[in-house]
């Protein structure tokens, strides 16, 4: 009876993971929206987005590039102006000004490019 049931679950689609949300020094997991990259998605898809650069003595990035990219995913699938982003998703600006130095640099069209393909 375990081996039939471990052989359902292991045929179930897989259901994105809830990011985590950093409020005050905690982590805590939010619910997922209907725009958010599935981990098969993320899987193809974080090879081509930028790492945020390193410098020594600097803090590392506070926001993953995966919830950068979901609240951008949210914002073109729902038209929504930039400061209308939810609460859950990095801040407004942040996401903006990522999405805006992607652009600039031309990370955006290599990776529409490449999905394209």
């Amino acid at each position: 009876m375990d081996h039939q049931l471990a052989a359902l679950a292991a045929q179930a689609p897989q259901v994105p993971q809830a990011p985590q949300v950093p409020q005050g020094r905690r982590l805590t997991p939010r619910r997922a929206y209907p725009t958010d990259f599935s981990d098969r998605e993320w899987a193809t898809l974080e090879p081509l987005v930028p790492r945020a650069i390193a410098y020594p003595n600097l803090q590392q990035p506070i926001h993953s590039r995966r919830e950068i990219m979901n609240a951008i995913r949210y914002r073109t699938r729902t038209g929504c102006a930039w400061r209308l982003l939810p609460h859950d998703f990095p801040p407004w600006k942040t996401v903006y000004n990522t999405y805006r130095n992607w652009a600039k640099t031309g990370a955006v069209k290599a990776i529409h490019d490449s999905l394209a393909e």
